[in-house]
């Protein structure tokens, strides 16, 4: 499935599928696009294992109040951190096999994965700004 995002630079809708490489770019001007998706268990390998990009991964749960804190934040993330970042949604009342996966205790959970690989955890709500600065912060470090 493809999401429609639009170009903040000149506003050109662009189709973004959620399972890609590379980074996500403006068909028309080529300016880096925010990539934010979501995952489930039937579609994560391809969507987050695959990406080529670093992945802010949050699992999360429509009923979860401290869930619905972090969204803003994550979504901040993936407009500032747009060409460096890939954002997606997990919601583990429909995958409990990713998070069961990565040992989620509780919730929100907020993970920053290279190759699928776990480098940072983030357990509970964090307001937006401190979100970014944390994500900014992991993905600046060089991979190991």
């Amino acid at each position: 499935m493809a999401e429609i995002v639009t170009c903040a630079n000149c506003g050109k809708r662009n189709r973004l599928p959620a399972a890609a490489t590379g980074v996500a770019r403006c068909a028309a001007c080529h300016t880096a696009l925010p990539w934010l998706t979501a995952a489930g268990d039937g579609d994560f390998e391809q969507v987050v294992t695959a990406a080529s990009l670093p992945v802010l991964l949050d699992l999360w749960a429509p009923w979860c109040g401290p869930c619905r804190v972090v969204a803003p934040g994550v979504e901040r993330a993936a407009q500032e951190l747009a060409g460096r970042l890939k954002a997606v949604k997990v919601n583990v009342d429909e995958a409990p096999r990713v998070a069961e996966r990565f040992g989620v205790r509780g919730i929100p959970t907020l993970l920053v994965l290279r190759q699928g690989r776990e480098v940072a955890r983030q357990v509970g709500a964090v307001p937006p700004p401190t979100l970014l600065r944390w994500v900014e912060e992991v993905i600046a470090k060089p991979a190991a």
